[in-house]
């Protein structure tokens, strides 16, 4: 296990490494540039002066591995879009409230999903089966943004139960970690659903069955435990893109994240902060992915990691 932990993190670093020089070219590669005249009009000369003070008018390669010098000295450098700070003090201002916001979404999520999947699978080809898968195909068919739009339009302009936007009060997560979890709810729903129905089959849940067991105690001693592997493969990617921010979601409720940020640097040309956000982004997924091989062990002890333990 540890000999596959130190490989995966060695990884990681590969990772780290291909993911900037492809994002560094890719920039440089779009038209236009952070201070061009279209975009802010400024005499040669003070383009120029600009060009030296980012260290823009060196050559392509110079410029990447000045950065990657800094970056792993933890400088990532100074937004263009926000002089005042470094890309390290933004991120550290705007991702956690993008964190919060994930982590609210999958609370709500998660056990919801799994309660809806245990329901459709208890209860297969009965009403409460109907209502709940169309719910999930609700929760995957519409875009997150459409639902929040609803949730505006019915929660703040209708019933005025809640205000259309804003942070800081406990009330200001209910909309938009609605919008953010149905997706990951509704899959969670599908493959707890799929997951029992095929386990529940197996032959030795019936083997359970003639000891005596009773339903609850077959689902939750021996189903779940084995219906629960391919589910963590499907939920993986989905805390990553909950807790690296969405633009639609914190543009609808004027959400103070990180995903916001992330988009007007894009537009912007601001390229330390389109670096530091993606090369965020690669190492986050990454982790995850590490994270979920591991807890396969934990979930079922017949799985291994490393060749030697097979």
């Amino acid at each position: 296990m540890l000999r596959y932990i130190l490989g995966r993190l060695v990884g990681i670093v590969m990772v780290f490494i291909v993911v900037s020089i492809v994002v560094f070219l890719l920039m440089h590669a779009i038209p236009g540039g952070p201070f061009d005249e279209d975009k802010m009009p400024l005499s040669p000369a003070a383009k120029a002066n600009y060009l030296r003070k980012y260290g823009l008018d060196k050559p392509l390669p110079e410029q990447y591995l000045r950065y990657m010098w800094a970056a792993l000295q933890g400088d990532f450098g100074v937004p263009f879009q926000s002089p005042t700070e470094t890309v390290s003090g933004l991120i550290a201002r705007t991702w956690p409230v993008s964190i919060k916001l994930g982590m609210v979404a999958l609370a709500f999520a998660l056990p919801l999903g799994l309660l809806l999947g245990i329901l459709g699978a208890m209860r297969q080809n009965t009403w409460i089966d109907y209502l709940t898968s169309s719910i999930s195909v609700f929760g995957l068919a519409v875009p997150n943004f459409v639902i929040a739009v609803w949730l505006v339009l019915l929660l703040s302009a209708t019933f005025r139960l809640l205000p259309t936007g804003g942070w800081g009060e406990w009330y200001h997560y209910i909309m938009p970690a609605i919008a953010l979890g149905m997706a990951p709810m509704a899959l969670t729903a599908r493959y707890t659903r799929s997951g029992i129905l095929e386990v529940s089959r197996a032959d030795f849940i019936r083997t359970a069955r003639s000891k005596g067991l009773s339903e609850r105690q077959v689902l939750f001693r021996h189903t779940m435990k084995n219906a629960l592997i391919p589910l963590i493969t499907v939920l993986g990617p989905q805390i990553p893109n909950v807790i690296t921010g969405t633009i639609f979601i914190e543009q609808v409720f004027r959400v103070p994240g990180l995903g916001k940020f992330f988009v007007t640097s894009v537009f912007r040309r601001d390229y330390p902060m389109i670096m530091a956000t993606l090369l965020l982004v690669a190492v986050v997924w990454a982790l995850v992915y590490l994270l979920t091989d591991i807890l396969y062990t934990v979930v079922d002890p017949r799985v291994r990691l490393d060749k030697k333990e097979q």
